[in-house]
């Protein structure tokens, strides 16, 4: 993204109720940041924040996180939750690679992952965040019932995902390969402006839901 005027000035005016400087401290105990809490979803690579804040706003009784390691991304996604004034709503500037640093065994309900790199050469194949490797780290911070929620318009990343979800043995719930014509298809779905921007060119979106289950003797990295 293009370097943002004022960033530090617009920066300090929204992230002092919504940015956890120290996101490790709240490990196990996030919920105590929202006490009508009743549940945690949090969104790797959230970018400019629209999915995550009209999930927040849609659903008050659940605390979101939006996890983005792009500072300029970061800040337009803050500015929206302060736009709207939601109070659910918290924000971690890191990497998805750190997330066993960042969230107790079993703490989260639901993961979404939405339009991430596809890294299309094999040599790199380890970085895409549906790879074997992270869904063994979702697998931990994920109570056993949790979800892994992924939409792209990269139809060979998504075969790719879902065969890497056979690798660890999880249980796919849904499987579109377009979405928005899916007779499954809810209608009044939240998008992200990368879908919005896809679908209005035609492009199908492909999305998948799937339960990792319990972490079988995999714990996070020391």
């Amino acid at each position: 993204m293009r370097k943002k005027k004022n960033l530090k000035p617009r920066w300090a005016a929204v992230s002092a109720d919504r940015l956890a400087e120290d996101p490790a401290q709240y490990r196990g105990r996030w919920s105590s940041l929202y006490a009508p809490a009743r549940a945690l979803f949090v969104e790797l690579g959230c970018g400019k924040g629209r999915f995550l804040c009209a999930w927040a706003a849609a659903r008050p009784d659940i605390l979101f996180i939006g996890l983005e390691r792009t500072p300029e991304a970061l800040l337009m996604a803050m500015e929206k939750a302060a736009a709207r004034k939601l109070a659910n709503v918290r924000f971690i500037c890191g990497d998805a690679a750190t997330v066993c640093d960042l969230f107790a065994p079993g703490e989260i309900d639901r993961l979404f992952v939405n339009f991430c790199d596809p890294w299309p050469s094999n040599k790199r194949a380890k970085r895409r965040l549906t790879h074997r490797n992270f869904l063994r780290l979702y697998r931990v911070v994920l109570r056993p019932e949790g979800e892994l929620h992924f939409k792209t318009d990269n139809r060979p990343l998504f075969d790719f995902s879902v065969s890497e979800l056979g690798a660890v043995g999880a249980q796919l719930l849904l499987h579109s390969v377009d979405w928005h014509a899916d007779p499954a298809y809810p209608g009044e779905d939240v998008m992200t402006e990368y879908e919005e921007k896809f679908s209005a060119q035609g492009v199908p979106i492909c999305r998948y839901a799937a339960r990792l289950g319990a972490a079988a003797g995999e714990t996070p990295p020391p």
